[in-house]
């Protein structure tokens, strides 16, 4: 069939392509904790034996004095002043955890971002996960209808069909993901000036799995207008070849394909009698009933006409 070989099959594995492409950016930036990072600025702990960098060095006494003077008489003395007396830690904030690196160690302190973010502005952190997994799901469900449409050729009414269900799904999930990351983002900021005094941030800057979430956006986006080109260039080639003379070849076709072409072909079907008078069309309608009558004469005009009409149905 020449309609079926001359289908946009590239353009249905490019949409495909682009939505498994953000659903593999989306579900990993929705994992990961580098929404935003940053540096806080924190009090330097005092220099000890574990810690011998970005800490406060005191005077200690020597052994001697040691044994005469007990550690609540001994002044600590630090000559530095300013930021001097501040270390910045680095951090990274996704929208389940926010991690800080630890001033005693190699290890990370994490928290629940949820917790962190103030009270107010939690019901739309929660909203922005709701909108963020619902926009995976609809991902989800747009890939399992493209590939059902590239498996499932026999049928092309059905690929059309899960051609569009598909392209709805993809339109539907971008917007939902562009409202999740648009929500996330004011939480945060949000979080930034009034969250606890221990975890707002000195500087911040967004990261990686920012940029990857909007990344995946951009790719769910392309690929619903690809499916819709798909959709709307396969409608305007049924068009096309009706309107050329495609019905002469429907004999040669399953019933289902003719079917459908006779369906879409009918809107565009030019008319074959055309009645420029009440008389011309008493005429006509007096010359079917003769050559009717004649062939069945048992037959009532009415029964003719509804056999008529029952078979140019498809």
């Amino acid at each position: 069939m020449e309609l079926l070989k001359g289908l946009p099959v590239r353009r249905t594995f490019l949409a495909v392509i682009l939505n498994l492409l953000a659903l593999t950016l989306s579900t990993t930036a929705l994992l990961g904790s580098y929404w935003c990072t940053g540096t806080q600025k924190v009090p330097k702990p005092l220099c000890g034996k574990s810690k011998a960098s970005q800490c406060v060095g005191v005077p200690m006494p020597s052994d001697a004095d040691a044994s005469n003077v007990s550690s609540e008489d001994v002044v600590h003395y630090s000559w530095e002043t300013g930021d001097d007396r501040f270390a910045f830690r680095y951090f990274h904030t996704g929208m389940w955890l926010s991690c800080e690196e630890s001033m005693e160690g190699p290890e990370e302190k994490c928290r629940s971002f949820i917790e962190l973010s103030p009270p107010a502005e939690r019901g739309i952190l929660w909203l922005s996960l709701g909108s963020e997994m619902v926009y995976i799901s609809l991902l989800l469900i747009s890939f399992i209808l493209l590939m059902v449409e590239i498996l499932h050729t026999g049928n092309p009414v059905c690929g059309m069909k899960l051609n569009a269900f598909a392209a709805v799904s993809s339109v539907l999930s971008g917007l939902l993901g562009m409202v999740a990351h648009m929500m996330y983002t004011q939480v945060f900021q949000a979080t930034v000036n009034l969250g606890p005094e221990d975890w707002r941030p000195h500087t911040w800057d967004y990261g990686w799995a920012f940029y990857m979430a909007w990344a995946s956006f951009t790719c769910c986006m392309a690929s619903a207008v690809t499916t819709l080109n798909t959709y709307t260039k396969t409608i305007l080639e049924f068009k096309r070849n009706h309107i050329k003379g495609y019905d002469g070849s429907l004999k040669d076709h399953p019933q289902h394909h003719q079917c459908f072409i006779q369906q879409i072909g009918s809107y565009y079907e030019p008319k074959a009698k055309v009645f420029h008078s009440v008389s011309e069309g008493v005429d006509f309608y007096t010359d079917l009933q003769q050559k009717i009558l004649q062939r069945e004469p048992e037959l009532e005009l009415d029964e003719v006409l509804g056999q008529t009409i029952g078979e140019d149905r498809c």
